[in-house]
């Protein structure tokens, strides 16, 4: 596996009939477009993905969207950095090794 799944246990967490009910109906719904939103504009490209719009485990229909690959990748780097973000924002900060 590559890519943005390699070493991603999210699958896993998908319900079994995430690939044949619940994406193709979400894909549908929004007529295969990016539901991505910049203010009022929307994108509208053909979209390919179905993404959760609050992240986590919930998979109602409402909590989901189609997004372009484009989209989908931007909207998951800033997710995956704002966890960054927060991890090292816990971590206490190092000592000066000259004050040890």
């Amino acid at each position: 596996m590559s890519g943005q799944w390699a070493d991603s246990t999210r699958r896993d967490e998908l319900p079994d009939d995430w690939y044949t009910v619940i994406r193709p109906y979400v894909l549908h719904r929004d007529e295969h477009r990016c539901r991505w939103r910049e203010g009022r504009i929307v994108c509208g490209h053909h979209a390919n993905q179905v993404d959760h719009i609050v992240p986590g485990n919930d998979h109602r229909y409402e909590n989901l969207q189609a997004l372009c690959a484009h989209h989908h990748a931007v909207k998951s780097s800033r997710e995956g950095n704002a966890a960054r973000w927060r991890e090292t924002v816990r971590r206490p900060p190092e000592r000066h090794p000259g004050l040890i």
